[in-house]
């Protein structure tokens, strides 16, 4: 589902290719400690160097270090959900002085900067949207479609948040309401809409989406914000009812376009397409 998606790519991040997983707790970003662990001393069994170097820092007075760690349940390489060490970033600082390492000096510049750029993200929001129009941007897609994916992420968050503030808890209700919205604009479920793209369960929907799938995305998400809070709707049965009635009114300006047009606006093009007509505009 697209919320899983956009949760699962906000909560990886990389240093020389080599994955780091973390995730918001309380306000902030906590990183799994045996990935860290993992890049400063290429070890095979970075979970047992953890628990060793716990012992040592309590032996030497510092189990601060592993109180202030927390318990949260991330994707494990066998793909499930298991409990994980995590650490904050000044947590994180103080484990990577304790580990000797010749990575441990790059990694801690490399660290630094990404903390830096998630409290200007918090500062201004708009930081954070200009990186992803880069982003995209460098990944060759166009203009055209770039400004379309940027402008949906606003909506998305506020959307989300509004969920969250009416009683959405659970991944799964995210994805229902997430449903619920696609089936009334486009008439599919998310996982139909992936299977038309020839897209498989890692690939983010949206960023496969054309133009004018993303903006009426876009309009069903705004029209469901609003009507949640014209309708001060609570709790999922009542959230599902105006996600239903949002992507309708999307899909009354998708059969218009469609009549005008002459065609689906729900095709099998995919990123490949889009990249693919910006490089023949380019020649």
């Amino acid at each position: 589902m697209i919320e899983k998606e956009e949760k699962e790519n906000k909560e990886l991040v990389l240093f020389e290719n080599k994955r780091i997983r973390r995730q918001e707790y309380n306000g902030e970003w906590y990183y799994s400690i045996v990935d860290v662990i993992e890049i400063l001393t290429e070890s095979v069994n970075s979970n047992d160097y953890w628990y060793r170097l716990k012992k040592r820092m309590e032996e030497e007075e510092l189990s601060e270090l592993s109180t202030n760690c927390r318990r949260l349940k991330m994707i494990a390489k066998d793909g499930k959900k298991r409990l994980t060490d995590c650490a904050n970033r000044e947590t994180i600082f103080r484990i990577i002085q304790s580990v000797p390492s010749p990575n441990a000096e790059p990694f801690k510049l490399w660290f630094a900067r990404l903390a830096e750029e998630r409290i200007q993200e918090v500062i201004d929001p708009s930081i954070a949207i200009e990186r992803a129009r880069k982003t995209y941007l460098n990944k060759g897609y166009s203009e055209e479609w770039v400004n379309a994916r940027i402008k949906g992420i606003p909506a998305r968050n506020e959307l989300t948040d509004e969920w969250k503030k009416r009683g959405v808890t659970e991944q799964k209700e995210f994805a229902i309401l997430t449903d619920e919205i696609s089936k009334g604009t486009f008439g599919v479920t998310t996982n139909r809409h992936k299977n038309i793209k020839n897209l498989n369960k890692k690939q983010n929907l949206r960023d496969n989406m054309s133009p004018l799938e993303l903006a009426l995305t876009t309009l069903a998400e705004v029209t469901t914000t609003e009507l949640h809070r014209t309708n001060d709707s609570k709790g999922l049965r009542a959230l599902k009812n105006d996600a239903h009635d949002g992507g309708e009114v999307a899909s009354i300006t998708r059969h218009n376009i469609e009549k005008r047009i002459g065609k689906p606006v729900v095709t099998s093009e995919n990123a490949i397409d889009f990249k693919n007509k910006k490089e023949i505009e380019n020649k």
